[in-house]
């Protein structure tokens, strides 16, 4: 999951309706710089769209809103090469464990975080950010966890977001905005393009800034 996190500051959680979408939409992410997409588990057409958009080149696709080894084993089937959760069971880390399948699971207290340690974990979803006190529960929570790394998602924009990216202990953050539902609707592809394009300059120091990006890929060509 780490190498996965380092990909770009900014993972979209994508709710998908139409799965007509599924294909330009993960074009349009991973042309704006964001290759790491979380689908939510939330449609009748979540897993078909995440088959879809796994054959788009340069994406990595994610299964988000897992709860149960039924739902992890669906969207593995399905493509997904991590999952994500909005909070953890043992059951669920048993079986992606055992299948090899990379799990970011969520918490939001001390007490949670201290039983994902417990089973190997040092890379965290931390849910709902904002609700949960945000950056300053953060700040909090890297005194008496110095090893552990965080991606919060919930309540998190293009406003906010770098405010959790400075922090040395959030890996990436993740979010709805680089791909509201209202612009799917729209096909606007190209305004989901642009949204991610901002998203990557975001930067963290984990994360090549878009300046590097640029400077690289004039070095390649």
């Amino acid at each position: 999951m780490h190498m996965i996190c380092r990909q770009a500051p900014v993972i979209p959680v994508l709710v998908i309706e139409d799965l007509a979408h599924a294909v330009p939409l993960a074009e349009a992410l991973v042309a704006g710089g964001l290759p790491v997409l979380e689908v939510a588990l939330r449609t009748p057409v979540a897993l078909q769209a995440m088959s879809l958009m796994a054959r788009v080149p340069g994406a990595t696709i994610g299964a988000g809103n897992v709860m149960t080894a039924k739902h992890a084993m669906e969207a593995l089937q399905a493509g997904a090469t991590f999952a994500t959760s909005p909070g953890f069971a043992h059951s669920l880390i048993d079986c992606c464990k055992e299948h090899g399948f990379p799990l970011l699971p969520g918490a939001a207290t001390a007490s949670e975080i201290m039983q994902l340690l417990d089973r190997g974990f040092d890379l965290i979803k931390f849910f709902p950010a904002a609700a949960t006190g945000g950056v300053a529960t953060l700040k909090a929570l890297g005194a008496p966890f110095p090893q552990i790394h965080f991606c919060p998602t919930g309540g998190i924009s293009q406003s906010n977001a770098h405010e959790y990216l400075e922090l040395v202990n959030v890996a990436c953050v993740s979010g709805s905005w680089p791909a509201p539902l209202e612009l799917q609707k729209a096909e606007l592809w190209g305004d989901i393009r642009q949204l991610a394009h901002q998203a990557r300059q975001l930067n963290n120091g984990h994360h090549r800034s878009a300046a590097n990006d640029e400077h690289h890929s004039a070095k390649v060509e």
